[in-house]
């Protein structure tokens, strides 16, 4: 599109005021109606600079495979159809790319940012005269006519990623190109989803078309072009009814039962996953109507209350599972879930959707992925007492019986490729812009944002903290000039009474459970201290067992390990994990009655600015010492530790040994062999 073209867009679409990303006043301008105003406003991806553990984390997944999955994975490496070859043209390499060009941006690595952007400079400039766009169809690498209509067109649902990846570019660098390109692309589906729907070519399109009605509301907000809410009904339409199963309750009942091939896509984990941001997606264009944002508040409780398991996440192995913690959890789910928890959190500023993002965040992910980040857990167990080829407790194993071991490629590759996105976007996320032209600390890790309060002032805030480790964060204002602007806080719910201090003096304290605002008029070196207050607590599981607590994470029973590497031709290198060391233990009634008195907290110093530490036992900076007693009859079974069944008073009757043992319990995230849910002996 020429300079001259690119201003006639410009100027002909309506509510050019509302750039989103270009300064935090103009984010604060009301959007167009009738999109209703959001909660919270997303930063671009370059505005928070990661550091201490976590930029550890995304340096070693820069090193490794995020930085350089497209040249050792050869379906990403070899004649990638996301570069105009006849290799890769569906989900894997934006899949990739949704969580590489965050960590580019967020580490600003020259070397990955020019990688990712051969990409997206090749999608937008082969989008089609019709707007289609994406990777070569059959057709057109056979010489024939480029895509028109429909018809001539393939599968709707990776142009879906891919948009994704282009809305985080434009918030990096407003590149002016991406939203004529989004504008004709959404004109091309909606003169062609009736005749072509989202199902056309696969039914993944038809469940995951939340993703795509995400980007057409953002590009609303962006331009105010009226017919993208005509699109945003249809696409609504046909997408698979995710407002009535969360809001219903027969659904996630029916998939706590049902293990059948009927409608399996509606259960499958990581569709639901996904599916979960749709009902408040949705409200932004009915905000008149309760029953959108209802329906999450009901799905996320009725999900977790059937499916739940201690580290965050429900059961996903692939469909959902119960609440056993013998059942396993896809990477991919977790990634995707920790999306629309992030998504919801900005739509609707409900805090249970941050406290849960931040239970996944700090316990599933770190604890499915190796340090260097290359290899990984297609499912992970809770009580994952070894790590071995087989069918185990899974609703699908596989032939090769390879999807809880670690490797690169073990199970379905899509994780290979999609699990970037995780960490990535979880960083981008700490921090959001409020529509009072303040920021919000909604998430915490260490890191520093450099951004820009009420409208035009520069402001940097450094984030100092060993969360989520420990219980305090301090937040070190920078600016040229004394500047009123309110700061947003989350206080955890899991957190009894939360201490602000002002440099040093006390400030004010609150109860968990909410969000607060600091507004005053901030000077040079001011120090904001949140202290949040870690108690031992234990929570109940499946089957009356009890997980210990502390914080935002959870904690599970240290196993001894012994790894082994193999190969399979099919699959490549893995590795399988044996326990050296017992691990079937209950904990005594009297920890569970009172675990801050029966438990000892054992805590390392984590330097706020720490470059050498990876979620592995060694390196666990917390410990929490007590004591347990060994259940004989609880052994192996085909794989898994079958959950020993306990009576109403939640105490395991069969025989116990007489001896009690001391016990050592690591954050979960630091563990690949555990035992996080045990039961309660006398």
């Amino acid at each position: 599109m020429t300079n001259v073209c690119l201003r006639s867009f410009r100027r002909g679409i309506r509510g050019a005021l509302a750039l989103a990303l270009l300064s935090p006043a103009a984010r604060a301008v009301p959007p167009p109606p009738p999109l209703a105003p959001l909660a919270y406003q997303e930063l671009a991806p370059g505005a928070i600079r990661p550091d201490g553990w976590l930029r550890r984390q995304l340096e070693a997944m820069r090193d490794h495979t995020t930085g350089h999955l497209d040249e050792t994975y050869p379906k990403l490496r070899d004649d990638n159809g996301w570069l105009g070859g006849a290799g890769d043209g569906w989900e894997e390499t934006p899949y990739w790319l949704d969580g590489a060009l965050p960590v580019a941006h967020l580490l600003h690595d020259k070397a990955l940012l020019a990688k990712v952007q051969r990409y997206v400079n090749w999608s937008l400039a082969h989008q089609r005269p019709s707007g289609y766009f994406g990777a070569l169809t059959k057709a057109e690498r056979a010489g024939g006519a480029s895509v028109a209509a429909g018809p001539q067109g393939e599968d709707w649902w990776p142009r879906m990623v891919m948009l994704k990846v282009l809305q985080q570019h434009y918030q990096a660098t407003h590149d002016a190109r991406v939203l004529p390109f989004m504008t004709r692309y959404f004109q091309y589906q909606l003169q062609n989803l009736k005749t072509t729907p989202l199902g056309q070519w696969s039914e993944w399109s038809t469940t995951r078309g939340g993703d795509n009605l995400l980007v057409v509301y953002w590009l609303y907000r962006q331009t105010g072009a009226p017919f993208l809410l005509e699109l945003g009904e249809l696409l609504y339409q046909q997408t698979t009814p995710w407002t009535a199963y969360l809001g219903g309750r027969d659904w996630v009942m029916d998939a706590a039962a049902n293990q059948t091939g009927a409608h399996w896509m509606d259960r499958h984990g990581v569709n639901v996953a996904m599916g979960l941001k749709l009902p408040v997606v949705y409200a932004q264009a009915h905000p008149a109507d309760p029953q959108y944002n209802q329906a999450l508040r009901t799905g996320w409780h009725d999900l977790m209350t059937l499916h739940g398991l201690p580290h965050g996440m429900f059961s996903a192995d692939e469909d959902l599972h119960g609440n056993l913690p013998t059942q396993g959890t896809e990477l991919c789910a977790i990634v995707e879930t920790m999306f629309s928890l992030e998504q919801a959190a900005a739509l609707t500023g409900e805090i249970a959707y941050l406290d849960a993002l931040e239970r996944i965040a700090y316990n599933a992910l770190p604890a499915q992925t190796t340090d260097d980040y290359t290899d990984r857990q297609y499912f992970q167990v809770a009580n994952q007492v070894q790590v071995a080829r087989g069918v185990l407790d899974f609703t699908l194993p596989f032939d090769h019986g390879m999807n809880n071991v670690f490797g690169p490629y073990a199970g379905y590759t899509c994780c290979t490729a999609n699990m970037h996105q995780g960490w990535a976007k979880f960083a981008t996320h700490l921090w959001y812009a409020t529509p009072a032209q303040g920021v919000a600390a909604l998430e915490y890790a260490p890191n520093t944002l450099v951004t820009t309060v009420n409208g035009t002032v520069p402001v940097t805030i450094r984030e100092e903290t060993a969360y989520p480790f420990g219980d305090q964060v301090d937040f070190v204002v920078e600016l040229k000039k004394p500047t009123a602007f309110p700061l947003a806080l989350r206080l955890p719910a899991w957190c009894a009474e939360a201490i602000v201090l002002l440099n040093g003096q006390p400030l004010r304290t609150d109860w968990g459970g909410q969000i607060i605002t600091v507004a005053r008029t901030w000077r040079p070196h001011d120090r904001l201290t949140l202290r949040l207050p870690m108690a031992v607590r234990t929570s109940n599981w499946a089957r009356n067992s009890r997980t210990l607590e502390r914080g935002p994470l959870v904690y599970a029973l240290k196993i001894q390990e012994q790894w082994q590497e193999s190969s399979l031709p099919e699959e490549g290198r893995y590795f399988t994990i044996l326990p050296l060391s017992p691990w079937n233990y209950g904990l005594p009634r009297a920890v569970v009655d009172d675990p801050a008195g029966h438990t000892s907290v054992i805590s390392k110093t984590l330097a706020t600015n720490t470059n050498g530490f990876y979620w592995n036992a060694a390196n666990a900076p917390v410990t929490i010492t007590t004591t347990g007693r060994r259940i004989p009859a609880w052994q192996l079974s085909a794989g898994v530790a079958p959950q020993p069944v306990t009576p109403r008073d939640g105490v395991y009757k069969g025989p116990v040994d007489a001896a009690t043992e001391t016990l050592t319990f690591l954050p979960y995230g630091c563990t690949k062999l555990r035992v996080v849910a045990l039961p309660v002996v006398p």
